[in-house]
């Protein structure tokens, strides 16, 4: 699974903030007491244990919300879950974990489904949306350590030792930072690298999400957490899985801090660039969700629209400020060479 870097994050299909009833259309909003036209609310899930305990947290966060509503789990396995001798970045499908569920959704066999936010694919399919996205976990990234090398750091490593992970975004920078470590991919559910990790010499360590390992229950397992000076976190699913694309955010005295890179798949080029803008705005009277059809059913009742509309220009401009100066080849370049590897 990619591990999240927030919190699981709902999606349907709907209209604008509410129930519709098109044609195998699910809706956002329970339309009965009972549930969806007096059934149960249908949430669908993958099957892996981490996903079905994010999407038990968020179940029973609809369950505080609606006490008399009735919610059912439905688990599906997915493609990304099913291949698993070849590299997330190599398979060249998208919507890797949420195709099979979106497509439970689009014939009405769900109601909602949970995901990873950056799970999801760059652009959701027509008539969908997201529905409301959790309280982000911790984005950074965990170095899990063999037990001969517990203790250690990876730059305490011993040269050419090997570091697992299925991620281009982690492995390029990583390069770049140790570059006396190899690096190589690793597949599997979190339970299957630990324990490939543990059980065999293949690996010095691996590089997991902090969220997943917190949420399964396992952070006794994280030797090295790392910050924004070793390694950039993932946001949504920018540029997809083939791309090695990273961001880090501060918020501080008012301003929003957004560093944004792209790397090479070595390391060895990259563009790297701050921005910031204020946040610091009055709250008004903001009932329910931004009717905007890029903002529909999204709510963030503590967070002012204004302040919401800064920080996403903000991630806007620093795009466009990488791209002016050459991100555009450099992530060109990374994926012919996937693509060629």
């Amino acid at each position: 699974m990619a591990e999240p870097g927030a919190a699981a994050v709902g999606l349907g299909r709907a209209g604008c903030g509410g129930a519709t009833d098109g044609a195998g259309a699910g809706p956002l909003l329970p339309r009965e007491e009972n549930g969806v036209d007096g059934r149960a609310i249908r949430v669908g899930t993958r099957r892996s244990q981490l996903a079905r305990i994010q999407t038990d947290s968020v179940v029973t966060m609809l369950r505080e919300l609606y006490p008399d509503l009735h919610f059912e789990i439905v688990a599906m396995s997915t493609t990304g879950d099913k291949i698993l001798d070849t590299a997330l970045s190599k398979i060249g499908e998208k919507s890797l974990f949420t195709k099979e569920l979106e497509n439970a959704l689009e014939r009405n066999e769900v109601d909602l489904v949970v995901h990873s936010l950056k799970d999801l694919p760059t652009s959701l399919p027509p008539g969908f949306t997201i529905g409301a996205v959790c309280k982000r976990e911790n984005p950074l990234d965990a170095v899990v350590f063999h037990p001969k090398n517990c203790g250690k750091t990876l730059n305490l490593l011993p040269e050419k030792s090997v570091i697992g992970t299925s991620s281009l975004r982690r492995a390029a920078q990583l390069k770049k930072k140790f570059p006396h470590l190899e690096f190589r991919d690793i597949r599997g559910n979190l339970n299957t690298r630990l324990k490939k990790l543990d059980e065999k010499e293949d690996f010095s360590a691996i590089i997991l999400a902090a969220a997943g390992l917190k949420r399964m229950g396992w952070e006794n397992r994280i030797g090295q957490l790392l910050g924004p000076e070793d390694c950039l976190y993932a946001v949504g699913q920018e540029g997809g899985c083939s791309v090695p694309v990273a961001v880090n955010t501060l918020l501080k005295d008012g301003q929003l801090y957004l560093t944004g890179a792209v790397y090479s798949l070595d390391g060895s080029d990259s563009l790297k660039e701050t921005m910031q803008t204020g946040v610091s705005y009055p709250h008004q009277n903001e009932d329910g969700p931004n009717d905007d059809v890029q903002h529909v059913g999204i709510t963030a009742k503590n967070v002012p629209g204004q302040a919401q509309e800064a920080a996403e220009n903000l991630g806007v401009e620093l795009a466009s400020l990488l791209l002016s100066k050459g991100a555009k080849h450099i992530l060109s370049v990374a994926r012919q060479l996937n693509d060629a590897r």
